[in-house]
């Protein structure tokens, strides 16, 4: 398969070094180029840090910045950080109020950020949260639990916004604990993924099929089914999300459409109109809506869709000022 790179040994590190050049303003490497972090830290916040394999870009490096992370560590391709990198993320971004991880629910990304938690331990105080976004894992049957997808960003951005207003390092674990509850996401794909080192699918699918229930690292889905419609697609996603979150009446929530890699735009709008006709039929307002490739798995064709059920104050901190590679704005919205 062709691709613009030089090896699938260099790639990830090219890659991030042209991110890091490309968005000098916002972020800068640590001197032993282990971890990217934040160009200006704020003295006395909280410092959030996350990380995980390279193909999710513009997933974590995209959203170091003010109002957002931090600090993030890239492992190789799906592959998690190894601990020397998530502890120099610490030691670099913390500046004395402590450090809040946000991992993905991956065995190697949570072994590995809690191996360094442990070992920084008696230096830092640390405490971590771990995204469970994503509603099909535990029905596989694996006993992984839920894993922590396209929902990530969201965690990323409140906890983020709220570290930079102040907020203490325990009550921002709190605050991250209680949120997932209130996240879901939701993968849908038309391909599987070309892992440059090994240059095949991770699955094929007919010309007529898709696979539900897609992760972030190229894994099939729980279901492969009948290629349909648009809107058909949407509506699968969306009724098991609701499902599975049965917000109350008229609740006031964050509609995310999230492309995984080679989904076009225009096909991210259709399915976002989908989704929230969708959800304004079943009285879900929708206050706040993101659309776009954000959290990716390389080349995946395919999209997930995210329900977020927000309070007020956390719609204000999903508002509040934001200034990184991906995502930018200023004031209300």
């Amino acid at each position: 398969m062709k691709r613009f790179m030089n090896t699938a040994e260099t790639m990830v590190a090219e890659s991030v070094e042209g991110f890091v050049r490309a968005y000098e303003t916002f972020l800068v490497f640590d001197k032993e180029r282990k971890c990217v972090r934040r160009k200006h830290l704020t003295p006395g916040k909280v410092a959030v840090v996350s990380g995980g394999g390279a193909g999710h870009e513009p997933m974590h490096i995209g959203f170091i910045g003010r109002g957002m992370l931090d600090a993030a560590c890239i492992g190789h391709t799906f592959t998690s950080p190894t601990p020397t990198q998530i502890i120099r993320a610490i030691e670099e971004a913390d500046t004395g109020a402590g450090c809040l991880l946000i991992v993905k629910n991956y065995d190697g990304d949570v072994m590995n950020f809690e191996m360094a938690m442990e070992m920084v331990a008696g230096r830092h105080q640390i405490e971590m949260v771990i995204v469970r976004d994503d509603i099909e894992t535990a029905r596989a049957g694996d006993g992984r639990g839920r894993r922590g997808v396209a929902g990530t960003l969201i965690f990323e951005k409140l906890l983020g916004a709220a570290a930079e207003q102040g907020m203490p390092l325990a009550e921002l674990k709190r605050f991250g604990e209680r949120l997932n509850d209130r996240v879901r996401s939701m993968g849908v794909a038309l391909g599987g993924v070309t892992v440059p080192q090994t240059d095949r699918p991770t699955f094929a699918l007919g010309p007529d099929e898709m696979e539900l229930g897609v992760g972030i690292h190229g894994e099939p889905g729980y279901s492969r089914e009948a290629f349909c419609a648009s809107d058909q697609i949407v509506s699968r996603l969306c009724t098991t999300i609701l499902n599975d979150l049965s917000p109350p009446a008229d609740a006031r929530a964050l509609l995310f459409v999230n492309g995984l890699g080679s989904t076009p735009p225009a096909e991210l709008y259709v399915a976002y109109n989908a989704a929230r006709n969708w959800m304004e039929e079943r009285h879900i307002h929708i206050a706040r809506s993101l659309v776009g490739t954000y959290v990716t798995s390389l080349d995946m064709r395919g999209l997930s869709v995210t329900l977020a059920l927000l309070t007020d104050e956390e719609i204000g901190l999903w508002d509040f000022p934001v200034a990184t590679a991906a995502l930018q704005w200023e004031g209300d919205r």
